[in-house]
């Protein structure tokens, strides 16, 4: 990776490059397009490290990844194969015996996403079975079934007094240490390559991309099908995101070409 590049694009995976089906056709072209022009693609996701290893493979990208909602960072060195990693968060262990007390609090089960089978899993997700061991490989974040608003609202106040906090993505909740979040993944991940200056581009689609979208210096809200998330639409109308004309990879590819002309005009 070019730590002398202008330009990062950082965007979450799930519901932003990727439809409900995982499926980033729409946007190829303009992920060719980027690589010729040595712009860095950095996915900043809720997903494992191992998901995003294979998603990498998948699509042939080599830059840095941010995961577990910016919990984590990993990246290649130059001249090998030899991955470097930066640890944001507290450890799986850590973070499932406080959610195991914050259940008790607020007097609801809150399901982490790996104590379901695996058949539960696959009808959450539609995951093959490796994608679901992926997507098991939890190091810094508990994912957990979405609550309902009222019970949410509570845990999200209880998070406070263990130095935690709580994401709701589309499929599924995540809770985290406070030290860890999206925007400030970003952050370390600047420092660690000595590049202060480079301008961010951020795209997302849900709550916990909220402190990427905060944080970075171009904001894109990607949609779903009935609109932009409810967690996004204050920003989108203080005109602080800019929100996509198509949901997923349709409206990811047409706003990253639209940027990224207005460069070529500067």
């Amino acid at each position: 990776m070019r730590n002398n590049s202008k330009y990062w694009i950082v965007t979450d995976l799930d519901g932003t490059l990727m439809d409900e089906n995982y499926d980033i056709s729409p946007a190829k072209k303009t992920l060719n397009m980027l690589s010729e022009m040595s712009i860095p693609v950095i996915p900043c996701t809720s997903k494992t490290a191992s998901e995003v290893r294979y998603f990498r493979n998948e699509h042939g990208l080599s830059d840095p990844f941010i995961v577990e909602n910016g919990a984590a960072i990993y990246g290649n060195y130059l001249k090998n194969t030899t991955e470097w990693e930066l640890i944001l968060g507290k450890s799986y262990k850590e973070l499932r015996f406080i959610i195991k007390n914050i259940s008790k609090e607020v007097k609801y089960n809150l399901i982490p996403l790996n104590d379901l089978s695996k058949n539960q899993i696959y009808e959450l997700t539609g995951l093959s079975e490796q994608g679901i061991n992926r997507a098991l490989d939890r190091q810094w974040s508990v994912p957990f079934l979405n609550p309902p608003d009222d019970i949410f609202e509570k845990v999200k106040i209880i998070c406070d007094s263990y130095n935690v906090h709580v994401f709701k993505g589309n499929r599924m909740s995540h809770l985290l240490s406070k030290e860890s979040h999206k925007g400030q993944a970003v952050e370390q991940l600047k420092g660690y390559l000595q590049n202060q200056n480079v301008k961010i581009i951020a795209l997302g689609d849900s709550q916990n991309d909220l402190p990427l979208l905060e944080y970075a210096d171009i904001s894109i809200v990607i949609p779903g099908k009935n609109g932009p998330n409810k967690y996004l639409q204050n920003g989108i109308d203080n005109g602080s995101f800019i929100l996509a004309n198509s949901p997923h990879a349709e409206g990811w590819s047409n706003s990253v070409q639209e940027v990224i002309s207005s460069f070529k005009c500067l």
